[in-house]
C-alpha cells in the first residue's frame, strides 16, 4: 500500500516588524525574522512532510489575502486557516469574497488573547455558526484554563467543525495533568471536534523538555479523541525556540509507532485530508 500523505497541519508565516509581531518577546528573539515557505520547504522534505497547513497570526484579512496568495505560488500549502471578524454585519460578504480561492479552509480567532469566557459570547458563536455554510473549519486556540468555556462552545455548535489547536495548551511545564485531561475528554466527547498534537514543545521547559514528559500528554490525546481525530502540528516557526522542526515531529512519531499502521497514517496525515476535505486527486497530483 502506498504511503499516505504527509500533511503538518500547523504553520506559520510572516514577514517580521516589530510593531505587528509584539508578542514575539527578547525570549523568542530567533523569531524576530521572516519566516517564509520557502524557509519551510527544506524542512518539511528532510523531515518526509509532503504538504502544510498555513495557520493566522494576524487578525486582519490583509494577512488571510497573502496567505491566500502564498498558497497560490506554492502548492505544497494545501490549505489556509485565516482570519475573519465573525462578529462583524458583513460577515458573509467577506467569507464569500475569500472563499473565492479554494486553499481558504478554515477560519481562526486568537482567543487565548481574549478573557476567559469569550467563546460563549452569543454573537461570536452566531459567527462561527456561519461558517459551515462556507464549508469552513474553525481553530479553536485556548490556554487549558479555557478548555471550560471551548467545551460549552462545542456543545453549542454541533453541526461546525471544530479542531482544537496545540491539545488546548496544557502548562507541560509545571506538570499540570488532571484538570487539562478531564476537561479534554470532555471536549473529545463531541465527535465534531478534532485536535491538533502541535506546540506541545513550547508549553515545556523550552531546554529541558523530554520526549517521556510529551509523550504523556500525547498519550492521553489518543485515549480521548482516538487516532481519527488527532493531526500532526509542528507550529513552525514558533516550536524552534525549543526544538528543530524533525526533533518536534518525532515527537509524536515516536509515541504512535507503536500502533497500526492506520492508526499513525490517520495521525500523520489521513486525519487532516478528511478534516479539510483536502484528499482530491488535484492535491493527490500537487504533493507527489
Amino acid at each position: 500500500m502506498a504511503q499516505a500523505v504527509r500533511i503538518d497541519a500547523h504553520v506559520h508565516f510572516w514577514r517580521y516588524n516589530a510593531s505587528e509581531y509584539d508578542w514575539i518577546d527578547d525570549n523568542m528573539a530567533a523569531l524576530r525574522r521572516d519566516f517564509l515557505p520557502e524557509h519551510a520547504a527544506g524542512e518539511m522534505r528532510a523531515a518526509g512532510i509532503d504538504a502544510c497547513i498555513v495557520v493566522q497570526t494576524r487578525q486582519t484579512l490583509e494577512e488571510t489575502r497573502w496567505l491566500l496568495a502564498l498558497a497560490e505560488q506554492h502548492p505544497f500549502i494545501a490549505g489556509v486557516v485565516g482570519w475573519a471578524d465573525l462578529q462583524a454585519a458583513d460577515l458573509d460578504a467577506h467569507l464569500e469574497a475569500l472563499t473565492a480561492n479554494p486553499k481558504l479552509v478554515g477560519i481562526r480567532h486568537i482567543v487565548q488573547a481574549e478573557p476567559d469566557d469569550f467563546l460563549l459570547g452569543h454573537a461570536f458563536q452566531a459567527g462561527v455558526a456561519r461558517l459551515a455554510r462556507h464549508e469552513l473549519t474553525y481553530d479553536i486556540l485556548v490556554y487549558a484554563r479555557q478548555l471550560p468555556a471551548a467545551i460549552a462552545f462545542a456543545a453549542a455548535l454541533p453541526d461546525q467543525r471544530l479542531v482544537l489547536d496545540h491539545l488546548g495548551k496544557p502548562d507541560i511545564r509545571t506538570g499540570a495533568f488532571d484538570g487539562w485531561r478531564r476537561d479534554l475528554d470532555r471536549l473529545a466527547a463531541f465527535p465534531n471536534v478534532c485536535a491538533k498534537v502541535s506546540g506541545l514543545v513550547t508549553e515545556a521547559d523550552w531546554r529541558h523538555w523530554t520526549v517521556e514528559s510529551l509523550h504523556r500528554y500525547i498519550n492521553a490525546a489518543l485515549d480521548s479523541f482516538g487516532p481519527e481525530r488527532l493531526m500532526i502540528g509542528s507550529d513552525w516557526p514558533v516550536c524552534t525556540v525549543a526544538g528543530g522542526y524533525g526533533d518536534v515531529l518525532d515527537v509524536v512519531r515516536t509515541a504512535i509507532a507503536g500502533r497500526p499502521p492506520g492508526e499513525r497514517e490517520a495521525v500523520l496525515g489521513g486525519t487532516a485530508q478528511r478534516f479539510w476535505n483536502l484528499s482530491d486527486e488535484s492535491f493527490m497530483e500537487r504533493t507527489k
